[in-house]
């Protein structure tokens, strides 16, 4: 008897006879036969013989075509499924990414952001927030350009600033061109040690003109939220009311870059932290602008700090193009009045109606 041959669940030979490059077939023990003669195939119900035709047997490729695709889809589907390969592949990425670390090989640029730790680890930690903490459904994110740059303006609430980090991870892994955002911080957010890092290398920069022109000119896509602390920092009483947009520096320098404005609507962030009270005098002592007492906080200490799990909804809306303005229109007030408060109308307007079509707060 010929000895048997073991053919891999991926060898190609099941699929056609192409060999893969590089990979050197499965041969029998040293000693067989160069090649055994192939049995005839029987037919499977329903499917004609395999013919013999005046040349000879066929070889064991065409007998497999003829056999039909229920064994060999079979077996390729199990090779499909086995996982041993992808965590292969996965440990080695790790540790070439540990690697890259420890020796210094990777890249910044001149403000601080490190696009493979974000992509890797950053948005690693705050994917299962936004998949399975506070369910973040995306719409529109198509309406933010596949290229170029463009200012997007969001509102902002909640106490603690979670919905800037939800809508950089939703652009991130939802854009089509799979853009990234980078947020304008607040100066206190680059006062405080270890978030100062964490901030920086996840492309957050400071909330000023030059660095905000800087990044659009470059082609980036930019996250601005004008309510600053009046938006976060607002009580629940006020929630998804819209506070002042400041005096439209944002409009101005999008208007210089002649990038358009994409505005955001957030709903579900207003009630994670509940703000029933705010302490001045613990805020003064502290050096913070506002500080929150919500139902769970201080009351239950470090537990209150968890967050209600509501549910999210961003949506992108049409972005508002500035191109078409004088390059003196940066300079108009009145423009840039008028620029502001329709991307602020707009904002709030989306609110209300998410606000309508949502059933509930967490569901």
């Amino acid at each position: 008897m010929a000895d048997a041959k073991v053919i891999p669940f991926d060898d190609d030979r099941s699929r056609g006879g192409t060999q893969r490059p590089g990979r050197r077939r499965s041969g029998g023990r040293r000693g067989a036969a160069p090649e055994a003669a192939a049995a005839p195939v029987s037919a499977l119900p329903g499917q004609q013989a395999v013919s013999q035709g005046p040349e000879g047997d066929r070889g064991p490729q065409e007998a497999a075509q003829a056999v039909g695709p229920q064994q060999d889809g079979g077996q390729a589907e199990e090779a499909r499924e086995q996982p041993g390969g992808g965590w292969d592949r996965r440990v080695a990425g790790g540790l070439a990414f540990l690697r890259r670390r420890i020796t210094g090989e990777y890249e910044v640029d001149e403000f601080g952001y490190d696009k493979e730790l974000t992509d890797q680890v950053l948005m690693s930690l705050l994917r299962p927030f936004y998949e399975k903490y506070f369910r973040v459904e995306v719409k529109g994110v198509e309406n933010i350009p596949a290229e170029g740059g463009a200012l997007v303006v969001a509102n902002h609430s909640g106490t603690l600033p979670l919905d800037g980090l939800m809508m950089q991870v939703a652009v991130h892994d939802h854009h089509p061109a799979g853009r990234h955002l980078r947020l304008l911080a607040a100066d206190l957010v680059f006062m405080l040690p270890v978030v100062n890092e964490l901030a920086r290398k996840a492309g957050h920069t400071l909330a000023c003109a030059e660095d905000a022109q800087a990044l659009l000119e470059r082609g980036e896509v930019v996250g601005v939220m004008p309510e600053g602390f009046k938006g976060i920092g607002k009580p629940f009483s006020e929630r998804y009311k819209l506070q002042r947009f400041g005096r439209g520096g944002f409009v101005s320098t999008a208007l210089r870059t002649g990038t358009p404005i994409v505005p955001c609507s957030i709903v579900g962030a207003e009630e994670i932290y509940p703000m029933i009270g705010n302490s001045k005098t613990l805020a003064r002592l502290l050096g913070f602008p506002y500080f929150p007492i919500t139902p769970t906080f201080p009351w239950l200490g470090p537990a209150g700090l968890v967050p209600l799990p509501t549910k999210w909804t961003i949506q992108f809306g049409e972005p508002i193009p500035t191109d078409g303005y004088p390059p003196e229109a940066a300079e108009d007030p009145m423009l840039m009045f008028n620029l502001t408060d329709q991307v602020r109308e707009q904002i709030q307007h989306t609110l209300y109606k998410l606000l309508v079509q949502r059933r509930s707060v967490f569901f």
